[in-house]
C-alpha cells in the first residue's frame, strides 16, 4: 500500500471510529472522561476563523483596568442597548444618528445623480458578501444604483460568493495583515495584490437589468512609472503618481470585464463594478481579525483615500473573533488596541460618518450544553464606549438578532438560520441580520427627513 493510500485509509478510519464512540456516547449518556461529546465541525471552524492571537490581550493590571468614559451631559450612553437603533448618544432620540449619510440619501432620493459609496468592514461573520449583500439590494431598491462594488483581485471567498463570479491566475502575489502585517501600504481591504503576467476576470451577478451601464473602476497603488494594463484584450496607460488611484477602465453594458498585468512593481487592490449614481456597497470582509489591524496602515495612503472622496459611510462590524475563549468577561484590552485604529481612520476620514457595528450573539459549551459566551455582554459594552469615546455611532447586532442564546436557537431551527459551530449566521441567517440592518437605517434616514419637513 503507498503512503498516500495509508494516510486516506487512517483518515477515514479515524474519522468512523469518532462517529461511532460519538453515536454510543449520545445513545448511552456518556459525557465523562475522554468520551465526552464535542462539537467536532464547530470546534475546526471555530480554530481557524475566529482565535485572535493572544498577542493582542496584554493581561497587566494597566491594559485590563476599567475604561473612563468622558461623560458629555447632552449623550446618554446606556442607549447603546436598545436593538433596531441607531445611535449617536444623543439624549434627544429623535434626532438622526447618520445625519450627514442620511443628508447624502435624501439628495439622492429627490432625483440628484450621485455616488454614496459604503465602506462595509468585518471578519469571516461577512464574508463571501454575507449581510453586506443584503443591505445594498435593499438600498439600491430605495435610493438608486447598481452593481456589486468594489471585488479584491483574489479572495479565499471567492468560489462561494453569490454576487460576483471571479477567477484568476495563480500567480498573483497577495501581501495582506496576516503575511504582512507591517506593510502599511495595504489597502483598506487589508490586502495588496503584484502580478507578473497575472489575469484576473469579474463578472457582476447582481445586476439583472441587460440595460444598466456599468464602470470598471481599477483600484490601484503608487508607482514610479505610467504602466501598461490590459483590459479586455485593449493596452491601457495608468498612473500612478498618488498613494492611492484610481482609473475607469471600462465603462458599458457588459457586466464583466479582464485586466491583467506585467509589472508586478503596480500594487494592484481590486476592481469596482458599479453604477454612475446610486449606492455602492463595498464589501471589505477579512477572517479571523479584530479591526485593530487598521492602526498599521499608512496614514499618507489613508488620506489618499480621502482626498478620493469615495466613502460617505464606514460601518466597522468586529468582535466575533475576540470571544475565542469562553471564560473571558474582560475586554479593556481590546478598547485600548482598537481606540487608535478607530482614532487613526476617523482622523483620515472626517467627512465620512462612522458606524460600528457589535459582534452578534456566539456561543460556547457550558455544562454540557451551549449558551451564549459568558463575556459578550462586556465586549459589546466595551465596543459601545469605542464608539462613544471617538464620536462614532453604533448599532447593537447582538440585541437586533435576539440577544443572549439566539444563536444556539438560530442554529436549531428548522430550516436552521445559523451553522452548528454556533458563530456564523448561515445564508438564511445573514439575509435576516441584513433586513434588520436596512430598517435600523430606514428609521435614522426618518428621523432625518421629519427634521427637515
Amino acid at each position: 500500500m503507498n503512503t498516500d493510500r495509508r494516510i486516506v485509509v487512517f483518515v477515514l478510519s479515524s474519522i468512523t471510529l469518532y462517529l461511532l464512540i460519538s453515536f454510543f456516547a449520545i445513545a448511552f449518556n456518556f459525557n465523562e472522561g475522554f468520551i465526552k461529546r464535542i462539537n467536532l465541525i464547530g470546534d475546526i471552524v471555530s480554530s481557524d476563523s475566529t482565535a485572535v492571537s493572544d498577542k493582542l490581550q496584554n493581561d497587566s493590571i494597566e491594559n485590563n483596568a476599567p475604561i473612563v468614559l468622558a461623560v458629555t451631559p447632552e449623550k446618554k450612553f446606556d442607549l447603546y442597548t436598545r436593538p433596531d437603533y441607531i445611535t449617536a448618544f444623543h439624549k434627544d432620540t429623535m434626532q438622526p444618528s447618520l445625519a450627514f449619510f442620511a443628508s447624502k440619501l435624501h439628495e439622492l432620493k429627490k432625483g440628484k445623480k450621485r455616488k454614496i459609496r459604503i465602506a462595509y468592514f468585518g471578519d469571516s461573520m461577512i464574508e463571501g458578501d454575507l449581510l453586506s449583500k443584503t443591505l445594498r439590494e435593499l438600498l439600491q431598491k430605495e435610493f438608486g444604483g447598481a452593481g456589486v462594488g468594489f471585488v479584491p483581485i483574489t479572495s479565499a471567498a471567492s468560489k462561494f460568493r453569490q454576487t460576483v463570479i471571479d477567477n484568476y491566475s495563480a500567480g498573483w502575489l497577495d501581501e495582506n495583515f496576516k503575511n504582512s502585517p507591517k506593510n502599511n501600504r495595504l489597502f483598506l481591504s487589508g490586502h495588496l495584490f503584484r502580478g507578473n503576467n497575472d489575469w484576473v476576470e469579474m463578472s457582476d451577478r447582481t445586476v439583472r437589468d441587460s440595460a444598466t451601464v456599468l464602470e470598471k473602476i481599477l483600484f490601484y497603488g503608487s508607482a514610479d512609472t505610467v504602466v501598461s494594463v490590459k483590459v479586455n484584450n485593449n493596452d491601457i496607460l495608468v498612473e500612478a503618481k498618488k498613494p492611492f488611484n484610481t482609473a475607469l477602465i471600462g465603462k458599458d453594458l457588459s457586466k464583466s470585464v479582464r485586466l491583467s498585468v506585467a509589472n508586478n512593481n503596480l500594487p494592484l487592490y481590486g476592481i469596482s463594478l458599479e453604477s454612475e449614481s446610486g449606492v455602492i456597497v463595498d464589501n471589505f470582509s477579512f477572517r479571523g481579525i479584530s479591526g485593530t489591524e487598521f492602526a498599521s496602515i499608512d496614514t499618507t495612503l489613508l488620506n489618499s483615500i480621502a482626498e478620493a472622496n469615495l466613502y460617505d459611510l464606514f460601518i466597522f462590524q468586529y468582535g466575533v473573533n475576540v470571544l475565542y475563549r469562553p471564560n473571558d468577561v474582560n475586554f479593556n484590552w481590546y478598547a485600548r488596541t482598537l481606540l487608535p485604529a478607530v482614532k487613526k481612520l476617523r482622523k483620515s476620514f472626517a467627512n465620512t460618518d462612522f458606524l460600528i457595528v457589535s459582534t452578534a450573539d456566539r456561543a460556547f459549551r457550558y455544562d454540557d450544553e451551549y449558551k451564549s459566551a459568558i463575556g459578550i455582554d462586556s465586549l459589546i459594552k466595551i465596543q459601545a464606549t469605542v464608539a462613544y469615546q471617538t464620536g462614532s455611532c453604533f448599532y447593537n447586532q447582538f440585541a437586533s438578532m435576539g440577544g443572549h442564546n439566539s444563536i444556539v436557537d438560530w442554529a436549531d431551527r428548522k430550516p436552521s438560520l445559523a451553522n452548528k459551530d454556533y458563530v456564523h449566521p448561515n445564508d438564511r441567517g445573514a439575509v435576516i441580520l441584513g433586513h434588520y440592518f436596512f430598517d435600523a437605517i430606514m428609521k435614522d434616514y426618518k428621523k432625518y427627513t421629519n427634521n427637515i419637513k
